[in-house]
């Protein structure tokens, strides 16, 4: 008798799954990514439920970056909808702007954004897309005379670094 996995991604399905190997192309550099394909560890309604609780506004690395900046003592506004992107953190004065991305939603390609196992074909279009949006909407607000910083998730983990970048970029 098979267990009760069977066809669900058990170790019987893992011995025949195959390495794809997909190029993707993020602000002039190709990325090789090589996943494997295998059945996701979770029912597409409770992979659906996680997703849907995952948020635009007020991630744990925005948080971070916020707090951070306003102890350096700068004052700026949040998520201003009338600007390309709706960006995370901007200083009016200044005319500069802060994205904060996640690494795996804005394809950075750090160990953080790592390409998903499963849905691969449907992932790595939508990264893409994602990607694509962000250098427009960052063209846009250039034209429109504005400074431009992205924030990756994973360089929220390095504070010195945080607030050297942002002193740079904020003093500029």
């Amino acid at each position: 008798m098979r267990g009760a996995r069977e066809g669900l991604g058990g170790a019987e399905d893992r011995s025949q799954s195959r390495d794809l190997g997909h190029t993707v192309s993020h602000i002039g550099v190709n990325i090789i990514l090589t996943v494997r394909e295998m059945a996701d560890n979770r029912t597409p309604e409770s992979r659906s439920a996680l997703m849907s609780r995952i948020g635009s506004k007020d991630t744990a690395p925005e948080i971070a970056v916020r707090k951070l900046i306003f102890s350096m003592g700068y004052r700026f506004r949040l998520h201003r909808s009338e600007l390309p992107g709706t960006p995370d953190i901007v200083f009016i004065g200044r005319r500069k702007i802060i994205f904060v991305h996640g690494c795996f939603w804005h394809a950075h390609g750090c160990k953080i954004g790592r390409a998903p196992k499963s849905h691969v074909d449907f992932w790595l279009v939508k990264l893409k897309r994602n990607s694509d949006r962000d250098r427009e909407n960052e063209r846009a607000l250039r034209r429109q005379g504005w400074d431009v910083l992205t924030l990756w998730q994973c360089e929220t983990r390095d504070v010195a670094l945080l607030r050297r970048k942002a002193m740079d970029f904020l003093e500029s």
